[in-house]
């Protein structure tokens, strides 16, 4: 046995390796795993979750986290006792019986929620939800005595620590107050715009091949990774072995490319984290929200700009075969890329009306976990706020809307925040970069990304957990997160004449 901080890190690297087998078990549930399968691997991964909360909650891990305060003697060390500190104050709270049952609870509502969405069927998708947000409350309940707080604000902080309702409510306040002026104002500019679309069939293979040829530009690691095929597209597994998925329309490859782009950015940041601390908590993602805004960062900032397209619109003609087809085009491709129409999945909405959707979610989840809203509230709520931010209907039409996501089938609530919040941050860092780095576009267009990902290594990757989020983005850009950098990067991109 070493001294206390020793232990710890090696418990905690203990814990890894059980998360590693987690994280590869839901991967495989979630894009391999045959439909009959789903029992009896719900089963094993609730067994699963038990086995690593006991590890977390073992009776030595407060021992040891109190005799370590004077074993940690740099900075590092004292960041990563934090970190473990955080861990076990998050998991000695919860009942082992209660993470069992939410877990059970959460895999029967996701895998009942794939047929159930496919058949509109609310009613039935409504009893695993109900079941699903009774435990996720009794979990909330717990945290937020804890941690002397509000339920919504003890979930919160599972995702975005230090992050709070008061705070939310202030930042989506404004956005709120500009948001469908822009959405209007965009809309308009556009109807001027002719857009040609693209002239399919496109081979699902060929698809695959060239997303595979853009993620190696981006500097995805196939070693340590792959790319596959899920219902809802994701970043799973762990630093060494990352698993991320797409899905694939033969009359549409504009999504699935930017989908994998996007899921790239995930996958880039999980396989830079800081190599000597990995299986510490210390080297994981500061929040979703940074971890949102490298893939946002990826996909909006670098993605969708025109110097990027330049870059692969070639690669587009000759992995689809298109030939001459006017559609790809660099202005046309550009036009696609950017266009902005209100709709109902969120997954497929543009940069400008994204918000809106998170907006609606977070008022939803927040007023649920809260108590002032039941279950039954959810589909009259959800198309009366589509109605005023985006001028949809969505009344007896679940599946395209409170069905359509998979986050609350497993309790994540809290989460959704942080995709605005990724997003701003993702704006925040390119407007930093692109002070330091003024030549940036024409490095993006002669295909010379590494300065950027040199950057991102050095500012966020290799950064791991050691800063707050607050010191953090601080660090990377030199002011804490700052709201103006995203509506400034909306308006400058999307706006004629801005």
């Amino acid at each position: 046995m070493g001294n206390a901080l020793e232990n710890l890190q090696e418990h905690f690297r203990k814990i890894h390796r059980l998360t590693h087998l987690a994280a590869m078990g839901q991967w495989d549930q979630a894009a391999m795993m045959p439909p009959g399968g789903n029992q009896a691997r719900s089963e094993a991964l609730a067994e699963l979750a038990v086995i690593i909360h006991r590890e977390k909650t073992h009776s030595h891990v407060g021992e040891w986290l109190d005799e370590a305060d004077s074993d940690a003697a740099d900075a590092d060390s004292k960041a990563s006792l934090r970190e473990m500190r955080r861990v076990w104050q998050q998991a000695t709270v919860i009942p082992e019986a209660l993470v069992q049952a939410k877990s059970l609870a959460g895999s029967a509502c996701e895998h009942a929620w794939r047929t159930q969405r496919k058949e509109n069927d609310w009613q039935g998708f409504a009893v695993n939800l109900e079941a699903v947000v009774k435990l996720s409350r009794e979990e909330a309940q717990i945290r937020a005595e804890s941690m002397n707080c509000s339920p919504y604000d003890a979930l919160l902080d599972l995702y975005e620590p230090g992050m709070s309702i008061a705070e939310l409510d202030r930042i989506f306040a404004d956005v709120k107050s500009w948001l469908p002026s822009l959405i209007q104002t965009v809309c308009e500019q556009q109807k001027q715009d002719a857009v040609l679309t693209p002239k399919g069939p496109f081979a699902i293979e060929k698809q695959a091949a060239l997303g595979r040829k853009i993620m190696t530009l981006l500097g995805f690691d196939f070693d340590h990774g792959r790319l596959d095929v899920s219902v809802h597209p994701f970043c799973g597994g762990v630093p060494e072995d990352v698993r991320i998925t797409t899905r694939y329309n033969e009359d549409d490859f504009t999504q699935a490319l930017m989908g994998i782009i996007h899921e790239t950015g995930h996958a880039r940041y999980e396989q830079n984290r800081p190599a000597a601390m990995l299986g510490l908590p210390v080297s994981e993602s500061r929040s979703m929200g940074i971890h949102e805004s490298q893939s946002l960062f990826f996909e909006m900032q670098l993605g969708r700009s025109p110097a990027f397209l330049s870059l692969i619109a070639p690669w587009i003609v000759e992995s689809l075969a298109l030939g001459d087809d006017p559609a790809l085009e660099l202005d046309n491709l550009c036009r696609i890329y950017d266009r902005v129409s209100p709709g109902f999945i969120r997954v497929d909405a543009d940069e400008v009306t994204y918000p809106a959707h998170i907006i609606l979610r977070y008022e939803i989840e927040r007023d649920l976990v809260e108590g002032r809203i039941e279950v039954a509230d959810i589909p009259a709520l959800w198309d009366e706020k589509m109605q005023a931010s985006l001028g949809l209907n969505t009344q007896g039409n679940y599946r395209d809307g409170c069905m359509q996501d998979i986050h609350w089938t497993d309790g994540s609530f809290g989460y959704f925040p942080s995709y605005t919040l990724g997003a701003m941050v993702a704006a925040q860092l390119f407007s930093a970069l692109r002070k330091e780095q003024p030549d940036v576009d024409a490095q993006i267009r002669a295909g010379n990304l590494q300065g950027i990902f040199d950057w991102l290594r050095n500012g966020i990757w290799q950064q791991g957990s050691r800063l707050e989020t607050d010191a953090l983005i601080q660090s990377a850009t030199g002011e804490t997160l700052n709201p103006a950098y995203f509506r400034q990067h909306l308006e400058q991109r999307y706006l004629k004449g801005a």
